[in-house]
């Protein structure tokens, strides 16, 4: 969705505070595509500080369907964004470039959908886990240890570690 901030640049430099509907249904992370399920209208205000500088304000709250990071079991993952960016339409290509503004702002126009998608990112958690004590996957047969056990041998002991492991069974309380 295209906001025209000509409004905003005017001499009269009436300021945007409206809702708008998000048209970004999918979202592409690191060669994976998400599907977002749920979406609000994204809360948009853009204030004219001076000259061609603006403040560009937003909140929204999005649902994104997402395999958890140890069994892969799909995972409804909840993202509230609430952003705030100052933004210099007066700077120079190399300048935007560093700030990354180029791409949400192309002349008298903001992409809100770029904009959302840059917040995504910036707002992605580390890990995403189907709950706090997930089990994960066997390294061997692949079943969700959160289903059941599995009947393979456990091979993840490091041999080296044999010895470290003796001390901790002759010395261990009853």
């Amino acid at each position: 969705m295209l906001v025209n901030l000509s409004d905003v640049l005017s001499e009269r430099h009436t300021p945007i505070n409206t809702d708008v509907e998000l048209e970004l249904n999918e979202v592409s992370i690191q060669s994976e595509n998400y599907q977002i399920t749920d979406k609000q209208p994204v809360h948009l205000e853009v204030i004219h500080q001076k000259g061609r500088e603006l403040t560009i304000k937003g909140q929204t709250r999005l649902v994104i369907k997402v395999p958890c990071d140890r069994c892969l079991k799909t995972v409804s993952e909840e993202l509230e964004l609430d952003f705030s960016k100052d933004v210099n339409l007066d700077e120079t290509d190399a300048d935007q470039t560093e700030k990354d503004e180029t791409n949400y702002i192309d002349g008298y126009y903001l992409d809100v959908d770029q904009l959302l998608y840059n917040e995504i990112l910036i707002g992605w958690p580390m890990k995403i886990l189907c709950c706090g004590d997930c089990k994960g996957i066997c390294n061997v047969c692949g079943q969700n240890l959160n289903e059941g056990a599995c009947d393979c041998e456990d091979t993840s002991l490091d041999p080296r570690m044999s010895v470290v492991r003796d001390l901790f069974k002759n010395f261990k309380e009853v």
